[in-house]
């Protein structure tokens, strides 16, 4: 019998985006590895893969290598269907997915950003702050003194407090779906309120506290202690080198069919063609460079060598927020 591929889980500690697909993991009793990465770029370990895509975390099945935390939950629920998070009904789906849009691309997550406090060791040292202007790719902020990003983020961390507590959690449930065990829906929702409240200075208790958001602050406290119970019967990650992750290519296979290239796709790519893949909103700088192998409303598809052309991989990216461009449309192939 074939052995399962490896799942590899790149991510740093404090990665929130990361967090919830570990969350996931230790939540379904799934078995990974995990490769542990600097929160600044060079990431050498991904580079070593032929990954340029910098933003946390990526997910390794066998060769197939998943990027966005999004698409990586979706492929880890199609993996293991047996005891998935996600809802089967369309009213339980909508919620999960309009949750999911909310918190990241809505702006919950973005404003939160703001409060982070600019007076840590880390957020303070200036190679963290010239890699996140990158990452964003935005000028540095100026001195103005009638700006107040902190306030502006406090109003907007207030709003989705008030969402949550007066709408999706008001009539007293213990989870979104009123189920009897987290699900997708809370994973989707609950990320940005534990990172907002677990990061010392962030939140102003005049403002934001369990006094005034009760509700809110029992959920997020209920599935930390859900979390909590799943980890203790969950396999402990293994740890890995980056050197181990990419040798660990020659024991593997891909893990999934190399799939199809939807004729019909507006963009009018076919099979083979050279493209650079990278995100519209944030890390635009950093373009992967592959074959398309897939391509459909959801996900594009790449293949290409390691670093050191050793192995194939194939680099699976979703279509939301991502930009495909033909290499042979670029004069040398740069923009």
């Amino acid at each position: 019998m074939a052995q399962d591929p490896e799942i590899v889980l790149f991510h740093y500690t404090f990665s929130p985006y990361a967090r919830r697909v570990a969350w996931y993991l230790n939540l379904r009793g799934i078995r990974y590895s995990q490769c542990l990465q600097p929160p600044i770029m060079p990431r050498p370990d991904l580079a070593a893969l032929g990954v340029q895509y910098r933003r946390i975390p990526v997910l390794m099945i066998g060769k197939d290598i998943f990027c966005d935390s999004r698409l990586i939950i979706q492929k880890l629920e199609e993996r293991f269907p047996a005891g998935k998070l996600g809802a089967d009904d369309g009213d339980g789906k909508a919620i999960e997915k309009l949750i999911d849009i909310w918190t990241t691309d809505g702006g919950v997550f973005g404003r939160a950003a703001q409060l982070i406090p600019m007076n840590t060791p880390l957020t303070s040292d200036p190679k963290f702050i010239a890699d996140r202007l990158e990452f964003s790719n935005r000028k540095p902020l100026s001195n103005d003194s009638q700006s107040n990003p902190r306030g502006e983020g406090m109003v907007h961390a207030k709003q989705a407090f008030d969402i949550m507590e007066t709408t999706l959690l008001a009539d007293g449930r213990d989870w979104i779906l009123k189920t009897g065990k987290p699900t997708l829906a809370d994973i989707q929702g609950v990320w940005v309120f534990d990172w907002m409240i677990g990061l010392k200075g962030a939140l102003d208790p005049a403002q934001i506290s369990e006094q005034t958001y009760p509700i809110t602050f029992a959920w997020v406290s209920r599935f930390r202690k859900a979390l909590s119970a799943a980890r203790s019967t969950s396999p402990m990650p293994r740890t890995l080198t980056g050197k181990e992750a990419l040798d660990g290519l020659s024991r593997a296979d891909f893990a999934e069919p190399e799939g199809t290239v939807d004729p019909a796709d507006p963009l009018k790519l076919e099979r083979g063609d050279e493209v650079l893949v990278f995100p519209t909103d944030t890390g635009v700088n950093r373009r992967d460079r592959g074959h398309i192998v897939a391509l459909n409303a959801q996900e594009v598809v790449l293949q290409r060598k390691t670093a050191d052309n050793r192995f194939d991989v194939r680099l699976h990216f979703p279509r939301t927020n991502f930009r495909i461009l033909k290499v042979d449309r670029m004069e040398g192939g740069r923009l």
